[in-house]
Parts: C-alpha cells; structure tokens; sequence
C-alpha cells in the first residue's frame, strides 16, 4: 500500500510540476510536457514491480503506435484556437481527430501485423 501511495505521489508532482513551470515560460513547459515522463514512470513502476522485459518492451512498443496518432492534436489545437474556436470545444475536436486518426494508425499499422486494438 506505501508503495502505491508513492507511485500516486510521484506522478501527481510530475504532473504539478509541469503544469506550473508552463505557466511562466510555453517553450519549457511544452519541452517538459513533450518527455515520456509517464510511459518512463510506468516503465520504473513495471520493473520495480517485477514485471519482467517482455511486458516493459511491449509496453514501449505499443506507447510508441498510440503516440502516433496523438501528434495531430498538437497540430491542430494552435490551428483551432488562433481561429477563434473556443478551448472547450477546441479540445473536443481535437479529440476526434484523434480518435479518427487512432482509427487509421490502427488500420496502417494492420498492414505491418501490429494488432492495436484488441
């Protein structure tokens, strides 16, 4: 139970920290946001927890398919608010590009024998 309640810790501060450093300066804030603090996190979580190679390098091998179709949020999201679009509805726009782009990266990464949903 300790070691759960460390996990939630260290992840919340990562997150606080983050947030609060894109507060004052965008590029460092968005350098920050941009590491795989939480794949990394849940990379030491696996180890630590015994869970072996072969699940860490799945993880890591799926991370990197899922990540793929997220990068058309970042593209669209400057796009929709330099436009006027509200943040509400910005981020709910940018949510279906991104599932439709999931939806395609899915079917592309079929064609290699990559099973993403399952």
């Amino acid at each position: 139970m300790k070691f759960l309640i460390l996990k939630y810790a260290v992840t919340a501060f990562i997150i606080v920290l983050v947030s609060e450093v894109a507060k004052r300066t965008d590029r460092l804030g968005a350098l920050l946001a941009s590491l795989p603090f939480v794949t990394i996190m849940v990379m030491i979580w696996l180890y630590i927890e015994g869970q072996g190679d072969g699940k860490i390098s799945n993880h890591a091998f799926y991370t990197f398919w899922y990540v793929i179709p997220t990068l058309s949020m970042f593209l669209a999201m400057p796009v929709l608010l330099k436009n006027g679009i509200s943040f509400w509805w910005s981020l709910i726009i940018c949510v279906g590009i991104t599932i439709v782009c999931f939806v395609i990266t899915s079917l592309v990464a079929n064609k290699f024998g990559v099973t993403l949903i399952p």
